[in-house]
């Protein structure tokens, strides 16, 4: 059963490839062929899907309609893990070009494989997704997500190339080195996590150089939830436009979706690849598009690794598309079901702390929220640091007392506030920032 095609031409003079020129109607079509060859070639090819589905009692021909997807299983991440190494593998393992997972440090790895179709399908979908974010052939991207098994760096640095662009595979760490390539070589656009990219502006300071005078104009930030408000103190320290891409390497690594730099209002995936639903984290029920809940992907033209169903953890809600009207976009993922914090019955994200703090003037973005227990009362910490000379004992208090009021005015919860002089916090160099420490005892 061979894969459903779509029609490719030359990129237009609007800068929009066909898929992303589709009607709604030529997406879903799209989606219903590609979908009901992904069930089969997934349910033929590897045993766990096999198993998955029979025990759930569906099989790939009962799929007809998109709305049939509900009645075929999740998958998770413990499915990966228990599939260690090889085992979601959907093609013999010497057809695989290349090998990608994850850190492995809370237990195995999660393994991901790509034939070469499948590493030419994320250049295709970085491409169109740097194009989104206003980056043009011919630019230069400095690329300072990870390189290795991580897929943030490589998957960058294909999409780069395949737009055309001049790559700078400068990877994470050495802030130092970081600063000084970007005054040396001047490229126009950033590929980074958004925490890192506050470390960059960091150097600058330490540097005496003054960011808005790089040459910077676009940043690609992804990797981990970020808010508006730390979207805001980037693009007008550096002056530049910043958007969010989304992705992770279950589904294909980044390029999932992107933000379009003309309206910035969410992601628009790219349907004509990855289908999205959101559920209700506790049933598992599919919820109507702009409902809030868990997103879930399918894959629809992955050969290596096909994924089905996989619950990522992420809380968003599906809108219609905007700048790319065939494609919906989901909304700025500020929150994981993984991450809530449950404090003493409130639940708190790890986000909302960080827009708190991106409001009071004299805090930097870097934060830690510290969880520890007292008897049976479970306290929280807030670590937050002041900005580069602004540290006073006027400035702690003041900042001390405005963000316990608003904590505890906006999410309704006391606690702690410890503030930290310029470049306490500890910063990430080469993948996603540690937000929450806990320190509960373990039940």
């Amino acid at each position: 059963m061979a894969l459903p095609a779509f029609a490719h031409d030359a990129i237009g003079k609007d800068g929009l490839d066909s898929a992303e020129r589709a009607s709604r109607d030529q997406i879903l079509s799209l989606q219903r062929e590609r979908l009901a060859w992904s069930l089969r070639h997934a349910y033929e090819n590897v045993p766990f899907y096999k198993a998955k589905f029979d025990a759930a009692g569906v099989h790939p021909s009962d799929f007809r309609e998109l709305s049939d997807l509900s009645k075929f299983p999740f998958t998770v991440k413990t499915d990966l893990r228990d599939n260690y190494p090889f085992g979601m593998f959907a093609v013999p393992r010497e057809k695989i070009a290349r090998i990608h997972g994850s850190s492995g440090t809370t237990g195995k790895p999660i393994v991901v494989g790509y034939t070469q179709a499948d590493l030419d399908m994320w250049a295709d979908v970085m491409a169109r997704s740097l194009r989104a974010a206003g980056v043009r052939p011919g630019m230069m991207v400095h690329v300072a997500y990870g390189y290795g098994l991580f897929t943030g760096g490589l998957g960058a640095h294909y999409g780069v190339e395949r737009l055309g662009c001049t790559v700078i595979p400068m990877s994470g760490g050495m802030t130092e080195r970081q600063v000084q390539l970007l005054e040396d070589f001047r490229p126009d656009a950033i590929m980074v996590t958004p925490s890192y990219m506050l470390a960059i502006l960091d150097g600058f300071t330490k540097a005496g150089l003054d960011p808005a005078q790089s040459s910077l104009k676009f940043g690609v930030f992804g990797a981990e939830p970020w808010t508006n408000a730390m979207r805001q103190e980037i693009e007008r320290a550096f002056a530049l436009d910043a958007t969010d891409i989304y992705g992770l390497s279950e589904v294909i690594g980044p390029g999932v979706a992107q933000e379009c730099v003309e309206t910035k209002d969410g992601l628009h995936i790219w349907e004509d690849h990855f289908l999205p639903e959101v559920i209700d984290p506790i049933t598992g029920e599919v919820l109507p598009d702009g409902e809030k809940g868990e997103l879930v992907f399918t894959s629809l033209t992955k050969e290596a690794f096909p994924i089905i169903r996989y619950r990522t953890r992420d809380l968003t809600r599906l809108l219609p598309g905007t700048a790319r009207p065939g494609m919906r976009r989901m909304e700025k993922v500020t929150g994981r079901s993984d991450d809530m914090i449950i404090l003493r019955g409130v639940n708190v994200f790890p986000t909302q702390i960080e827009e708190i703090l991106m409001a009071v003037e004299d805090c930097s973005g870097h934060y830690q929220i510290e969880l520890t227990r007292t008897g049976r009362m479970d306290e929280m910490t807030v670590h937050a640091e002041i900005r580069e000379g602004r540290w006073s004992e006027a400035s702690v208090e003041g900042s001390s007392r405005r963000i316990l009021k608003r904590i505890k005015d906006t999410i309704g919860v006391s606690t702690r506030i410890e503030m930290h002089p310029p470049g306490a916090i500890e910063r990430t160099a080469t993948g996603k920032a540690k937000r929450v420490v806990d320190k509960r005892p373990k039940e």
